[in-house]
């Protein structure tokens, strides 16, 4: 009863596998459960199995290099995809990153990542498409679909209940098996049946006293009541135990080549303790997904990914990012007109260098990032002035370096790399570019027995002052100006640091110089490998660290008294606001929602000065915006990936519309907000189904779903020709008709309620979308689909999907808070 309707996987010889797999004994099939290395999967020739590579993630193709050596596509960040409300823009985008996977050498893409926004403080929020399940799904389903549809396997991640990052190894995610099913295992499920996913992530944590890897969900419900036939492999060192996680659903300890099975699991096979039926299957699940990539020995990949040229990957993300912008507040200033405009003030801490990706291991090096400064001077020209203003200083660390302000031993930008062998002498030089090395799967191979890293670069100061000099990573670090040591330090992590706040925010040592403009230093940050870097728990981290400089600044009060002096004097202020690195990222939570440092002060006094101000706010999650109602715009841009800067400058200018709506609700302030702090190792799922719009407690400043485009609509009538039964969907359909003065898109959004229903429920849920494209004073119907599987709740007596039988109620409209139309709908047991 109400099952979701199955996309049908690409078939494989199942007997050629088996075949394949009775030709490996033991200890080379327990070998394939386990990595190679850190991204990779083992080779069997015996199975005619190749090297399978496997890469994060959610915002582009990293492969197998975390630095600048390897660079890629940087798409907008999975809050910003979901923001387009728009499947078949995710579905075209999940394709060109299935070229960058091939272009990359990867066979299989770890994403998406598909927890739901329980709580706007979560560390991760930008890599999760949304707070409700079926925008989650909807957006969910068509990225798997886009990248498997060029033959690279997806992986829908973190199972289950992965929403907060503090303690995250360890914290047991407590909820009640109604919310789990409707809310937390739903859009999973939708990946499974409907988007046909190959590969599914089980996460670090506890759900309800059971470590994720081990949980039995992973058998009795992903693979046996939802047939999933792919791979579930674990989180990077999530793996916990030999024979628990070996006779549950786990196929792939990752990474490799240390982990609790190896050996250990071949004495547990041959002591009786594991069957080893059971280690047939996860290894025959592994050679399943390494046919639909083309892995194993004569047999091609299920489809081949398209080529895309440099300039169709920059116009297709231009596009895509400005399809996310939400404009959530526009008192007729917006959109701006390009031949009126003498001149603009571009302020704010994200301006010049904007911030297009979150950290952790959704972090790719793109080619290229367009800011919003460089964006707006390029679509303006000569046509008016663009000045530049930072107003405050948002971050504490010191920055990593940047090419502008060093130079290698050859004359051009960047830094040297110098590998140490242990009599000092030099192994090999690498020129590098930028502040921030990894080595996360070895050393180049003529520097394979380096003892210690050198950066050497020359630095010139592009202002007066006390400049920062410094590096970050684990281990000893030494610090040579001028041919004069300054700094000797062994820096640690603390005890308790998350293993990715290791690699994203290391420990620093920095050493202060004075310097004129126009002066150089000479510059050698050494880095001793006095063994491979180690979290404080234990777990292999590489080598990773980073050459920080970072230049002098005002005090925040010169700062804004310059910024607001520049606005004063222009036609428009554009302040861009946000979040960065030190805030949101992988490995930790936020403990508020407030902008970092003295934006918002910034943002009130620049409006006092020029009332023509519009906010860019550049951020993954909410913030609070306690000066929204005092600027004429606000455009939310999220991490809109390499191209921010020119699809802001179209969405300013009116070259392009803002397509976005909100995937989360924008809190007004902190109150009623659900916690991701553990107390006593646990994280109570206590509002169960109120997440979000469903909790009536939560006021927010601007709804789910909300977003105004650069037109207006109205909302005619609704109907339902198609009612929903339990062998198929139904219809909703909507006529829209285009008010306004230029042509535009609006999203129709249907919400679900069920008056004096005796289960409890939300107020209202979202139940279906689609889109309505119109010119002015045109009218247009759309039909929107409504799944049976909508109206349903889980019913924990039965522990199936039921129908409570009564009348619905549709309400249909532009956001959670604006539902002009209404419609009813029965359900009968006979339908």
């Amino acid at each position: 009863m109400t099952q979701l309707t199955a996309l049908p996987v690409p078939a494989v010889d199942e007997g050629d596998l088996a075949r394949r797999l009775a030709a490996l004994s033991l200890e080379q099939k327990v070998r394939l459960m386990t990595g190679a290395d850190f991204w990779s999967l083992y080779a069997e020739p015996d199975a005619g199995l190749r090297r399978l590579v496997v890469s994060d993630g959610p915002a582009g193709i990293r492969g197998e290099f975390w630095d600048e050596r390897d660079t890629s596509a940087n798409v907008p960040s999975p809050t910003a995809l979901a923001a387009t409300w728009d499947p078949e823009r995710i579905e075209a985008l999940g394709l060109l990153l299935a070229a960058e996977a091939r272009r990359k050498g990867v066979d299989v893409q770890l994403a998406p990542t598909v927890n739901l926004h329980r709580t706007p403080y979560g560390g991760r929020h930008f890599e999760n498409f949304s707070e409700d399940p079926f925008l989650t799904a909807r957006i969910g389903v068509a990225y798997v679909r886009g990248v498997q549809a060029g033959g690279v396997g997806a992986t829908v991640k973190h199972f289950v209940a992965n929403d907060t990052e503090t303690d995250r190894m360890s914290i047991d995610a407590q909820v009640d098996e109604r919310t789990l099913r409707e809310l937390y295992l739903a859009p999973f499920e939708a990946i499974v049946r409907e988007g046909g996913v190959w590969a599914v992530m089980a996460a670090y944590n506890q759900v309800n006293g059971t470590t994720a890897t081990e949980t039995p969900l992973l058998r009795d419900v992903l693979q046996d009541e939802w047939g999933f036939d792919g791979v579930t492999m674990s989180d990077w060192f999530a793996t916990r135990s030999t024979v628990a996680a070996a006779t549950g659903g786990l196929d792939l300890a990752m990474p490799g080549p240390a982990g609790p099975w190896g050996p250990a699991l071949v004495d547990a096979v041959r002591s009786g303790d594991v069957d080893e039926a059971r280690i047939d299957d996860h290894v025959l699940r592994i050679l399943r997904l390494a046919a639909r990539v083309g892995a194993l020995d004569g047999i091609e990949a299920v489809a081949q990914a398209p080529s895309f040229t440099d300039a169709e990957v920059a116009e297709r993300l231009r596009a895509d990012a400005a399809a996310g912008f939400v404009l959530v507040r526009n008192v007729g200033l917006l959109p701006l007109p390009a031949d009126a405009l003498t001149s603009v003030a571009v302020l704010g801490p994200n301006a010049e260098v904007g911030r297009t990706l979150g950290g952790g291991s959704a972090t790719v090096y793109p080619p290229y990032t367009v800011s919003p400064l460089d964006g707006i001077r390029a679509a303006l020209g000569s046509r008016a002035s663009v000045t530049f203003a930072e107003g405050v200083r948002a971050h504490h660390r010191t920055s990593p370096a940047r090419d502008v302000v060093t130079t290698r031993a050859d004359g051009t930008p960047g830094v040297d790399i110098r590998y140490l062998a242990a009599d000092g002498s030099v192994l090999l030089t690498e020129p590098r570019s930028g502040g921030t090395f990894n080595w996360l799967i070895g050393f180049p191979a003529d520097a394979a027995d380096c003892t210690a890293v050198e950066v050497a670069t020359r630095v010139t100061a592009t202002s007066t002052g006390t400049w920062e000099v410094g590096g970050s990573g684990l281990g000893r670090f030494r610090l040579v100006l001028d041919g004069a040591e300054v700094l000797d330090t062994e820096l640690v992590l603390p005890p308790g640091a998350d293993l990715v706040e290791g690699m994203m925010a290391p420990p620093q040592g920095v050493h202060h110089v004075e310097l004129a403009a126009g002066e150089s230093v000479d510059v050698v940050l050494r880095h001793d490998l006095t063994g491979a870097s180690t979290s404080p728990d234990g777990l292999e981290l590489g080598t990773m660290l980073q050459l920080n400089i970072e230049p002098p600044h005002a005090t925040d009060d010169e700062a804004i008294a310059a910024a607001v002096a520049q606005a004063a004097a222009a036609d428009v202020a554009v302040v861009v606001v946000g979040t960065n690195e030190e805030v949101e990222s992988e490995g930790y939570d936020r403990d508020t929602l407030a902008l970092p440092g003295r934006q918002d002060e910034l943002v009130s006094r620049v409006a006092a000065a020029n009332p023509r101000t519009i906010v860019v706010v550049n951020a993954g999650a909410p913030v609070l915006m306690p000066w929204a109602d005092e600027v004429a715009a606000v455009l939310l841009a999220w991490f809109p990936g390499q191209e921010f800067g020119d699809a802001l400058a179209d969405v300013l200018l009116g070259v392009a519309e803002p397509g976005g709506r909100l995937p989360t609700t924008w809190p007004l302030d902190e109150t009623n907000l659900p916690s991701g702090t553990p107390v006593d190792g646990v994280v109570r799922y206590d509002e169960g189904l109120l997440v979000g719009y469903r909790n009536p407690d939560r006021t927010a400043r601007y709804a789910f779903g909300h977003g105004l485009g650069y037109t207006t609509w109205e909302f005619e009538s609704v109907g339902v020709p198609l009612a929903p039964t339990h062998d198929g969907p139904g219809e909703v359909e909507v006529t829209v008709r285009n008010t306004g003065t230029r042509a535009g898109r609006e999203v129709v959004q249907v919400y679900a309620s069920r008056p004096g229903s005796e289960v409890e429920r939300p107020v209202r849920w979202l139940v279906g979308f689609a889109a309505a494209v119109a010119e002015p004073g045109q009218s247009v119907t759309v039909r929107v689909p409504l799944p049976t599987r909508s109206l349903a709740h889980w019913d924990v007596d039965s522990h199936a999907w039921t129908i409570e039988p009564g009348t619905f109620t549709l309400e249909v409209g532009r956001s959670s808070a604006d539902l002009p139309l209404v419609e009813e709908l029965a359900w009968t047991e006979t339908r």
